[in-house]
């Protein structure tokens, strides 16, 4: 299915959202600017939305920061005046950056919401870097970031943490608190990043939360609105603290747009042409607020968010975009084992078979929206829902070094063995899958649900565990370890403890989930 609006060119779109090349280009570098100083200083509280950065390589990496003094002003635009606003950043090799090693100037410029995302090169492989961002008299937030080893390299260790789902109205981000905590080479999170529903009274589950206004209540379609409702996420302490920890790779899932959509199609009777305008938004905004490259902005309705990076010979990590390319919903169950279905659209789904068959690392890591592994047919909106898909990727899997997929979206802790042939639960075991619960989502949770029965129905399914909590792995070449993390509540505040549900090995040629704890 093609994802591309009739008669909506790139031109079109990017004159509809306000945006051009010229403020693209130089939210990512301003040499000419270098000396540039604003005219009138800014308020106190320009970075109240934090710092973060993203997408490492083994030379460079992604700074992001949005200057907003007033995140939570209705009209979306930060308190910021319509006007750009040189900002300066810093690489440091310490955290008193007494040894810089990189500086430049970007221009925050409204037409991206006064975001900047730097993209800085010239960095050692396998290094720590400190990094922070100046406008006028204000001076960010120090963050910690770290690039790639060397293509090729000999990687004794990579500590990585996945998270998703985080709904700010649910209840606290004390995971994040925990997460920031860890010494982490990196953070995958998986989707699910905003929720577009209203905020009202039913669902406002945070205690001691902000008075929100009536900006808040509605169901988010515009530009403004998206940017609103990443701005309230984004200030939550303990997220901008794990931004701030680790770079991160982010992907998205469906409520950064709508609930359940698929390609062009909304769930809730949206028309294509009109859907299409409110994505198109809906992936600015999430450009905008994230660390990621410039090769994620938006082509109009069109993103790109699928991409890969390697980690030295360690590990592939393959990000994967299971919402813009996908069939919709089937009809019945002949349309749901029609053999052409696809979750990933073909050429994406061709980009990731070729790049794990021909991957030269020990470990090759698909990071993925939907559950993968078999539980029933009615998810139509997981993989069960693309059957015919799945045991292509499940083929591919056969002919990959050591395949692990980390998924998040169903708000539970999962750990399962991925089968050659799900209908045999005693087929060969071809790999794992390891699903985050969520940050939020869903409030406190427990360790089981009304869902519980459906998981461990399988003997393929591990672990399961409905509270809160995130993922952290260490990946070597003999083994990945996978500890399971969860917060017994989210919901009164965010002074929770974490504590390990499960631990489980899967040594390398031995796919399979071995619990140590």
């Amino acid at each position: 299915m093609s994802a591309s609006p009739t008669g909506l060119d790139r031109r079109t779109f990017l004159q509809l959202a306000g945006v051009t090349s010229a403020a693209v280009a130089l939210g990512i570098s301003a040499p000419g600017a270098a000396g540039a100083v604003p005219g009138n200083p800014l308020p106190d509280g320009t970075f109240s939305l934090g710092v973060a950065s993203g997408d490492p390589r083994p030379d460079g990496v992604v700074l992001w920061t949005r200057l907003a003094p007033e995140p939570l002003a209705p009209d979306g635009h930060g308190g910021m005046p319509q006007s750009q606003v040189p900002v300066q950043y810093e690489v440091a090799e310490d955290e008193r950056f007494s040894r810089i090693t990189r500086r430049g100037t970007v221009i925050a410029s409204p037409e991206l919401a006064h975001a900047v995302h730097p993209e800085v090169g010239g960095l050692q492989p396998g290094r720590e870097y400190f990094y922070r961002f100046r406008a006028g008299n204000q001076l960010s937030p120090v963050g910690r970031t770290r690039t790639l080893p060397a293509p090729g390299a000999q990687v004794a260790t990579f500590n990585f943490a996945t998270a998703s789902c985080q709904a700010w109205y649910h209840g606290h981000f004390s995971a994040y608190r925990h997460m920031a905590a860890e010494d982490l080479d990196a953070v995958v999170f998986l989707g699910d990043y905003i929720y577009e529903y209203g905020i009202t009274s039913s669902n406002l589950w945070r205690r001691r939360a902000p008075e929100l206004g009536a900006e808040h209540q509605v169901e988010i379609e515009t530009l403004e609105q998206y940017r609103l409702r990443y701005a309230l996420f984004k200030t939550d302490p303990h997220l901008q603290a794990a931004h701030a920890a680790a770079p991160w790779s982010v992907t998205w899932d469906d409520h950064e747009v709508q609930n359940d959509y698929a390609a062009d199609r909304s769930g809730y009777g949206i028309s294509p042409q009109h859907f299409l305008h409110r994505r198109a938004v809906a992936y600015r905004a999430f450009y905008e607020h994230l660390p990621l490259s410039v090769a994620a902005l938006p082509e109009g309705p069109t993103g790109h968010v699928h991409r890969r990076f390697d980690v030295g010979a360690l590990a592939r990590f393959n990000i994967l975009d299971t919402r813009q390319y996908r069939d919709p919903v089937p009809a019945d169950s002949a349309e749901q084992h029609d053999e052409a279905r696809t979750m990933l659209g073909r050429e994406q789904e061709k980009w990731l078979h070729d790049g794990m068959v021909d991957s030269p690392a020990r470990w090759n890591v698909v990071a993925n929206g939907v559950a993968v592994a078999a539980i029933t047919e009615n998810r139509v909106d997981q993989w069960d829902g693309y059957p015919a898909a799945r045991r292509r990727l499940i083929e591919a899997m056969q002919r990959t070094s050591n395949p692990v997929v980390f998924t998040g979206d169903i708000h539970k802790h999962v750990a399962a063995e991925l089968k050659a042939d799900f209908a045999d639960p005693a087929s060969r075991t071809v790999g794992v899958e390891l699903i985050c619960t969520s940050i939020a989502s869903d409030g406190d949770g427990a360790p089981t649900d009304d869902y519980t029965e459906d998981w461990l129905q399988h003997p393929y399914v591990k672990l399961y565990d409905g509270r809160r909590g995130y993922v952290r792995c260490s990946l070597t070449p003999d083994e990945l370890v996978s500890d399971f993390k969860v917060v017994p509540w989210i919901q009164a505040d965010a002074n929770a403890p974490a504590e390990t549900v499960a631990r489980f090995s899967t040594p390398a040629g031995e796919p399979g989930l071995h619990r140590k704890a």
